[in-house]
C-alpha cells in the first residue's frame, strides 16, 4: 500500500509541476516526493505495528500515541530533507526563513495526514473483511452443527415409527414388511453416507426421497400419495442442499391428518428453476410439539450455499415450500 500510495502521489505532483516548471525541476520534485512519501509511509507503518503490539489491550491509547509519534517522526523526516531543498533554492541550509519553515511544516502535516488516512482506511477495510469471513465461517459451522443435531433428533423419532410399522407389517403382511425393510435399509444407508455433504444432485435427493415415500405408501396405504414431476435433464445438471426434500415430506405427514377419509397428497414439481414441495392443508386436531428446527435449518443451509432463502407459502388449502435449484458445479461445496 505504501509503494502504491507513493507512486500515485508522486506522479500527481510530477504532472502538476510539469505544467508550471521546467522538466528538470519537475523530475527533481518527483524524486524528492518519492523519497519523502516513502520514508513517511514506512515510518508510519513501523509505528503502527510497534504500538499495536505494545498496547494490545487498549487500541484507543495505541492510536493516540501513534498519531502523536507519527507527526513528530514525519516532521523529523522533512527537516532531514531540508538541506536538499535549501540547495535547490540556493538558501543556507543552516538557517530556515520563517515562511519557508511554515510552508514546509504545512506540507508535512498534509502529506502525513493523507498517509495516515489511507493506512487507517486499509486497516478498517481489512478488519471488516476479516470479520465478515469469521462470521461466514461461524454461520457455516453453526448450520452444520444444527444440521447434525437435527438428524440426531429426527432419527430416533423416525426409527421408532419405522420399527413399529415394521413390527405390524410382519404380523399382518410379511411381503410388504420385507419391501418396507429394504427401503428402510436404503434410506438409512443414504443418510449415513451423505451426512457430511452440504450439496447433492437432484438425482441423489430424489433417490433418498423415493425410498422414504415407498415406506410411507406401505405404512398409510391409500391414505397417502406422493407425485414427483421433475424433468429428466434436471436430475444430473442441478443440485439441492443435502436432505432437503425428504424432511419436507416428513414435515407434511407430521403436521397433517393422514387417513382414508382425509388422504394426504404431496406433490414435488419443478416450475422454472424452482422445486416446489406442496401438500393439501389439513392440520391435525391435536398438534405435535414442534421446535420449527426443520424449516429453519433448511433455510439457513440454503442461505449459506446460495445467498437466497427458501420460499414458504400457506393459504387455507395448500402449504408449499419452494427451493431454487443450484447448478451442479456447486458440487465443489459439497463438503
Amino acid at each position: 500500500m505504501n509503494v502504491l500510495l507513493t507512486i500515485i502521489v508522486s506522479i500527481t505532483v510530477f504532472l502538476f509541476l510539469l505544467l508550471s516548471q521546467p522538466f528538470y525541476l519537475s523530475v527533481f520534485y518527483l524524486f524528492t516526493a518519492l523519497i519523502i512519501i516513502s520514508l513517511v509511509g514506512f515510518v508510519n507503518l513501523y509505528l503502527l505495528v510497534f504500538f499495536q503490539r505494545r498496547f494490545e489491550q487498549s487500541k484507543t491509547q495505541a492510536n493516540t500515541i501513534r498519531y502523536i509519534a507519527s507527526y513528530a517522526a514525519s516532521t523529523l523526516v522533512y527537516l532531514a530533507m531540508w538541506p536538499l531543498f535549501a540547495w535547490r533554492a540556493h538558501l543556507s541550509w543552516t538557517s530556515i526563513p520563517l515562511h519557508q519553515l511554515l510552508t514546509f511544516l504545512i506540507s508535512n502535516v498534509m502529506i502525513n495526514t493523507f498517509v495516515l488516512l489511507m493506512q487507517d482506511y486499509v486497516i478498517v477495510t481489512s478488519q471488516k473483511i476479516r470479520s465478515d469471513l469469521e462470521i461466514a465461517h461461524l454461520k457455516t459451522a453453526q448450520a452444520e452443527a444444527a444440521n447434525l443435531l437435527l438428524k440426531q433428533q429426527i432419527h430416533p423419532h423416525f426409527l421408532f415409527n419405522a420399527l413399529n410399522t415394521l413390527k405390524t407389517l410382519y404380523k399382518k403382511d410379511q411381503k410388504n414388511g420385507e419391501t418396507y425393510l429394504l427401503h428402510l435399509a436404503n434410506f438409512l444407508r443414504a443418510s449415513v453416507s451423505t451426512h457430511t455433504e452440504r450439496l447433492s444432485s437432484v438425482d441423489e435427493e430424489i433417490a433418498i426421497l423415493k425410498d422414504y415415500v415407498e415406506m410411507q405408501l406401505i405404512r398409510f396405504k391409500g391414505a397417502f400419495e406422493c407425485t414427483i414431476n421433475i424433468p429428466a435433464h434436471t436430475y444430473h445438471s442441478c443440485a439441492l442442499p443435502t436432505f432437503s426434500l425428504q424432511p419436507l415430506v416428513e414435515n407434511a405427514i407430521k403436521h397433517n391428518e393422514v387417513t382414508n377419509e382425509q388422504p394426504l397428497a404431496v406433490s414435488i414439481v419443478q416450475k422454472e428453476d424452482y422445486i416446489i414441495v406442496s401438500n393439501n392443508l389439513q392440520r391435525k386436531s391435536v398438534r405435535e410439539i414442534s421446535t420449527g428446527n426443520g424449516l429453519a435449518n433448511l433455510s439457513e443451509r440454503y442461505k449459506l450455499l446460495s445467498g437466497e432463502d427458501i420460499l414458504i407459502r400457506e393459504d387455507a388449502e395448500v402449504f408449499s415450500v419452494s427451493i431454487k435449484l443450484l447448478p451442479y458445479e456447486h458440487s465443489n461445496y459439497r463438503r
